[in-house]
Formats: C-alpha cells, structure tokens, sequence
C-alpha cells in the first residue's frame, strides 16, 4: 500500500529532479474563512497536477456532518474530454483496508467475531505454516493492525487481468510460512486483509461485496460505491493512458468509489457511528479504531496503526491524532485522512501513476488550513535544522560497512575509505553524520562528488540494536519508521549454490510480473536481482537468508520479509518456489 519515505528515496534515486518553487501558503486563516483555504488548495491542486502530469484529481473537504468544499480537476476521461467531478468514480486502492476493518468491528459488536481469539475461530480454512510455535497467534486485531506476522502478499494471480475469487488464498498459502512471530513489527499485508474479508463471509453468510453493500453502502448513502473483482475507471501515466490491472485481493484494494460518498463515511466517523438514523457502529468501536494499538511492540519506532487506520504518515503539527489511509496501485493514489479530535477530514482521489506524493501533499495542507479555521490553532511551520557535520566514528564506520536490507532493496555499504558510501538502486551516495547524532543523505554526482540534493533535506537516519538486530531508523518529517537492517553473511547450502543463475516464471501471470530474476552469490550472501519490462531503469535486489537445506527467507524487518523461498522437485528437475511462483532456471 505504501510507504513515503520508500516512494521519495525510489523516485529521487530514478530522477533527481530539481526543486520547484513552492506556493506560498496564506500568512493565517480568519475563523471560518474556508474561502481561502478553497482558493489555495485549488492552486496548490494545479500546481501538483501540471508538476506531475495527472490527469484527474476530485477533492472533499469535511467539517463534522457537513462537505464545505469538493471539486474536481482534470479528467476522468482525457481521451474523450470528460472532465473530473466530485461525483467521478475512482479506484479508491488500500482505503478499502478501513471498510474491512469496519465490517470486522461490525461483527464483532454482535457477538460473531472476537477480535483477540486465533483468526481460526472465525475462519476454520485458514491454515498456515510457522516457524515460531511460541509466539502468539494471529488474530482479526493483529491483522487489522498488520501486526499478524503474515506475507504482505501472496504473488501468484495477485495483480492481474482477470483475478480469481479472492476465496482461493485460504487454500494457496496451506503450504507457505508466517513471516514473523505476530505482535512484533509493522509488516502490511493485503494477504491478510483477504483473510478478514474471507472472515467477514464466514460468520455472516453473505459474499464480501453484498455484505459490504447492504451493511455499509446502502445505510450510509453510498450509492455509488462497490466492491468489485474488476476495475472499470481509466487511468493515466504521465497524461498517456494505460492498463488497468485488479488485484485478486478484493477486502485489500478494490473499491470504486468517489469523494461525495467517501465522505459519508467520514461523517459517519466523526458522529461515532450514526448516519441519520441509523447506528451503523457502536461509538466506542469509532473510538477503538483510532486509537493507537501497538504502543507497546518492540519495533513500533513511533509508526502507531489503529484499527484499519493509519496513526502516522499524515503530519498536522498541533492537531492531535491524524488518522489516515491513502490507496497506492500501479495506476492511480488516493488519500482518506481525518482529525478525529477537530472532525475534520480530507478525501482525495486520483486516476494517475504519478499523484503518489501529491495526495499526501493536498491532504495535510488541507488539514493543516482547516484546522485553522475551524479552531485558530496555527501549527509553526517545521524547519530542519541541521546539526553540524563530522567525520563518521569508528563505530560508524564499523556498523556502516556491509549489506544492509531496506525500503529501497539491497545496498551496499562501505566505509573503507574512511567515509560512508552507499550503493543503492544503480545510484551512489554518502551517508554523513552530524553531532546530534543523526546520518543525512548526500548524492555522488557522477557517482564521485558528494553534493546535497533538496529531496533529501528532511530525511534523517539513526542506529538502534534490539534484540540483536542491528536497524536503521528513518525519519522524514514528523513520520518514523525502521529503515532497513544490516545483514549477517550466513552459510548458503550447496543446494542453493547449484541453483545460481537466471530464472524464468512458468505460467507467469496476465499482469505485470519481472522479466528477468538472477539468483547470484554475492559477498557471501545470497542475492536476487529482479527487472522489470515497465521500469528498465529500476533494479530490484533482494537478500535471501537460508533457514535450511531447501529453503530461505527474504532477509530484513517488515513488509515483503520473511517470506520462503524453496528448492523443490518438478519433472525430475530442481526448481525455485515462491509465493505460489514457480520458477525455471534458463541458459541465457
């Protein structure tokens, strides 16, 4: 679904784009003066559109029961002229994960589902592998969390043309592995979302979408809202139309849905579960699912999660809680985000590849300006202050001098030179520590002179040992979150060192899959490098772990680690397994 800190490295690593002149934000906002904050924020909208080529935004802007403002911008259909509006059906993405979890709450409240009982007791079929038989189980809570210890994902039929019934998971992963021990790190998981959703079917009787429609939808006057296994919107990339895929895991990702219904849910929110006369959730379960959930977990680093929502990511300096959920697909972004302390709320969609960081954009400043309005708190705007830089210690130099797993892949690192230079997506750049403490990123021009680029200012990164892992914490703003982790070169099998080379996908999927993946020994590690045909420019690599003769693990901490990759026999030959993808290896 995705996270900002791995979205700004991966797209400065592939541009480098200068910095572009900002708007100048209203010096302050009369009480109730949402005029100015319209005029802006449409400026603020033009601007990120003509700055990253999308072709289609519609925005929402909530106040408790009440939409002060929606507008659309663009087009919903670029080829034929059709322009956005607020009432433009869109692919809301991952907010459907705050629908899952209502539906979950929901059931809870009447006694079908117990949110702290082994997700078993809800859902008989689900069975799963593991390799901590002490730790605790998975629960609907740890899974609305993404705390459960599940894959993020199960690949095989994922992202498609045509997706299966989002059902077939329950019997696919019988022979795959719990990630991580639950309850002890963020990891996000649409596969686990598939599984509540395949929960909420179990104990209601009802087929996800028509539970979705008949307990949520209709009552809430989401009329124009769905669950669906197929996308039906347009979308873009760089104003140029393409593709639409689905993703199988229909409770993860595939509502359609527009700005004037998503706000009826907010409204919904912020009257602690009434619409009109209806009570759809009890107003202890509002309160429940913003509340913070994983305080306490060894490896939180300030990256709190509710129920469904997200507690970090959206920073309103001075606002209290921010709970949000943004929809990251291959095509399209949208943003959901509310101050459930103010009832305030923001809801952004968009049909185009390159709103990522636009929406999250629109959205706090959004927020931030209504805050104002609506209570005359003015947040000071954060400024970076910059401690002054040193030489790297010995210890840094130590610790920073390996591979490391993190947001962006396999990096190297090195410190040989006395320096701390870092190799990460085909790009070079030089980790400097300053006397606070604290690391900053400077890129090597021409891989040779290290120079400060304006998308790397606000990031800062720090150590930390726990439990004996050796982490790199990441901090952007205001949001914190475990950046990667150094790697311990680990004996591979011979079993694993025959099987170096090239790979191919047998019966690969409709959908956008790797064209390439290189099983190679690299520095005592074993590393996968994957290409893709969409981005040439992008390689990805992974650091794989062996746990066995036969088997290995995606190395590091959270989302897309601890998955299994093994050896196994097919027609009398050894081939490569992994999440549901087999793998052939070729000559050339």
């Amino acid at each position: 679904m995705q996270h900002r800190l791995t979205a700004l490295l991966i797209a400065s690593c592939l541009t480098l784009s200068a910095c572009l002149t900002p708007l100048v934000a209203p010096e302050n906002v009369s009480r109730g003066d949402f005029r100015t904050i319209e005029k802006y924020i449409s400026e603020l909208v033009d601007r990120e559109m003509s700055d990253h080529e999308i072709t289609g935004i519609s925005i929402a802007l909530i106040d408790d029961q009440k939409i002060i403002w929606q507008k659309g911008f663009g087009f919903a259909d670029l080829e034929n002229r059709i322009p956005a509006t607020p009432e433009t059906i869109y692919r809301a993405g991952s907010i459907s994960k705050v629908f899952t979890a209502a539906a979950t709450m929901q059931l809870a409240e009447q006694g079908k589902i117990d949110i702290d009982q082994p997700l078993v007791k809800a859902l008989p079929a689900f069975s799963i592998k593991t390799r901590f038989p002490d730790a605790a189980p998975v629960t609907p809570r740890n899974v609305m969390t993404h705390h459960s210890g599940l894959p993020s994902n199960y690949y095989r039929g994922l992202f498609v043309r045509n997706p299966e019934p989002f059902e077939v998971v329950l019997d696919e992963i019988r022979d795959e592995y719990l990630s991580t021990p639950p309850n002890t790190v963020f990891s996000y998981s649409n596969l686990g979302m598939a599984l509540l959703g395949a929960s909420v079917e179990k104990v209601s009787g009802q087929a996800f979408n028509e539970y979705m429609g008949q307990h949520f939808f209709q009552p809430l006057g989401m009329n124009r809202s769905s669950f669906a296994s197929r996308a039906v919107t347009k979308a873009y990339d760089h104003n140029k139309p393409i593709e639409v895929f689905s993703l199988r895991d229909m409770p993860a990702a595939n509502l359609l849905s527009n700005v004037v219904d998503l706000s009826q849910f907010v409204k919904m929110q912020f009257a602690e579960g009434r619409s009109g006369k209806q009570q759809i959730l009890l107003p202890e379960t509002t309160r429940e699912m913003v509340r913070v959930q994983n305080a306490n977990f060894p490896l939180t680093f300030d990256s709190y999660v509710g129920l469904g929502w997200l507690l970090s990511g959206i920073q309103v300096p001075g606002a209290g809680r921010v709970a949000s959920h943004g929809g990251s697909l291959p095509d399209s972004h949208s943003m959901m985000s509310i101050l459930p302390d103010h009832k305030l709320g923001v809801v952004i969609l968009s049909n185009s590849a390159t709103s990522a960081s636009s929406v999250s954009k629109i959205a706090s400043e959004s927020l931030r300006l209504m805050l104002e309005a609506k209570t005359g708190i003015r947040p000071l705007p954060k400024t970076t202050v910059r401690a002054e830089e040193r030489d790297p210690s010995e210890e840094e130099l130590s610790f920073f001098n390996g591979h490391f797993d993190t947001l962006v892949g396999l990096v190297n690192v090195s410190s040989e030179s006395g320096k701390i230079n870092v190799d990460a997506v085909g790009h070079q750049f030089q980790l400097v520590p300053h006397v606070d403490g604290q690391l900053s990123l400077k890129y090597k021009l021409l891989g040779l002179m290290p120079v400060r680029v304006g998308v790397f200012e606000h990031i800062r990164l720090s150590t930390a040992t726990i439990n004996g892992r050796q982490i790199i914490i990441g901090k952007l703003g205001g949001e914190t979150q475990i950046f990667g982790e150094k790697l311990r070169p680990a004996p591979i099998p011979e079993s694993f060192k025959k099987l170096v080379g090239k790979y191919e996908i047998i019966d690969k999927n409709d959908g956008p899959t790797p064209d390439k993946i290189l099983l190679k020994e690299e520095y005592g590690q074993l590393v996968g490098e994957l290409s893709f045909p969409e981005k040439p420019e992008l390689l990805l690599r992974i650091a794989f772990q062996p746990v066995s003769e036969n088997e290995a693990i995606t190395a590091g901490l959270g989302s897309g680690r601890g998955d299994t990759l093994r050896v196994i026999k097919k027609d009398g030959e050894d081939r490569l397994a992994y999440s549901g993808l087999l793998l052939r290896k070729i000559l050339n």
